[in-house]
């Protein structure tokens, strides 16, 4: 006899299957995409500098929310998370720790990027491994700090899925996240936005446009800024009154990152593109290795 679990609360069984639906899309498009990315990094020499080092941690971060969104698909489809109480725990941190290092990632990106672009220096192998390690030391702190009585990880209002506890608004909820906001995403965006305006200024006075300046920023707030206001709001009102679903679109919307991150920081860049058409086709694209033309 099948098991029939009861809906979570807000939501039909059209809501919970579309959400689900939503959630494997997000996945497994996002997965393909980084995975070729990665693979593509080990298979085409040309490909391993130091900066495309950081696109290929990218895109490890971002394989990371992927398969996050892969298990919180197949729990939505089973109407129930079956994981118990450590499995969430486990789930909100891995997914916490994997988006948080997506981001200090992007802002990696564009203070490299500022560097190439306008004071023509590149990184240096030991300088961006010294980076990467402190990244995911960095994150892997704040992540973990739910797991030790600093904020709380919880169940999503779909109740298939965990991420930080907003729903209570007390006092630790507010310290830890405005702590870890403005640590892993104020001082984020500022970075991206201050390194693009820079290159911006720079492509104006060579008249050189490579690409658009303005939409990596876009990306970042678009993907992950719902949800920041959304425990923005919770640190100040009780969030429990929103909808359900709308309380679901923000960690939606946040899981669509890996796949914008793979096309703007690996299939926009046109030495990484090159490599990646090489490794699918086996056909080389002679690109200018001097520049690394990134998002």
């Amino acid at each position: 006899m099948v098991t029939s679990y009861p809906l979570p609360e807000g939501f039909s069984d059209f809501d919970v299957f579309s959400l689900g639906s939503a959630l494997l899309v997000e996945g497994l498009v996002g997965f393909f995409l980084n995975a070729v990315t990665l693979v593509s990094f080990f298979k085409i020499r040309e490909l391993r500098s130091p900066s495309n080092f950081l696109v290929f941690s990218l895109a490890m971060a971002d394989i990371g929310i992927c398969m996050n969104a892969t298990v919180a698909a197949f729990s939505s489809f089973l109407r129930y998370w079956p994981y118990g109480s450590e499995g969430c725990q486990t789930h909100g941190f891995q997914g916490f720790l994997t988006a948080l290092a997506s981001i200090n990632f992007i802002a990696a990106i564009a203070w490299d990027r500022y560097h190439q672009y306008c004071t023509r220096t590149k990184l240096k192998w030991s300088n961006v491994i010294t980076l990467v390690i402190f990244i995911w030391l960095f994150t892997g702190f704040w992540a973990a700090m739910p797991l030790l009585g600093w904020g709380e990880y919880d169940y999503e209002p779909l109740r298939t899925c965990c991420t930080l506890d907003y729903s209570k608004g007390d006092r630790n909820f507010v310290s830890y996240f405005l702590s870890m906001s403005f640590c892993n995403f104020f001082i984020q965006a500022v970075t991206v936005l201050s390194s693009y305006q820079s290159i911006e200024r720079k492509f104006k006075k060579t008249g050189q446009y490579k690409f658009n300046p303005g939409t990596p920023l876009k990306t970042l707030l678009f993907c992950w800024g719902p949800y920041a206001i959304l425990c923005l709001y919770a640190a100040v009102e009780n969030a429990t009154l929103l909808s359900p679903k709308l309380r679901m679109v923000a960690p939606i919307l946040a899981k669509t990152s890996p796949t914008f991150n793979a096309f703007l920081y690996a299939l926009g860049n046109e030495n990484y593109r090159g490599g990646i058409w090489q490794f699918l086709t086996g056909q080389k694209i002679e690109v200018t290795q001097s520049e690394n033309k990134s998002k």
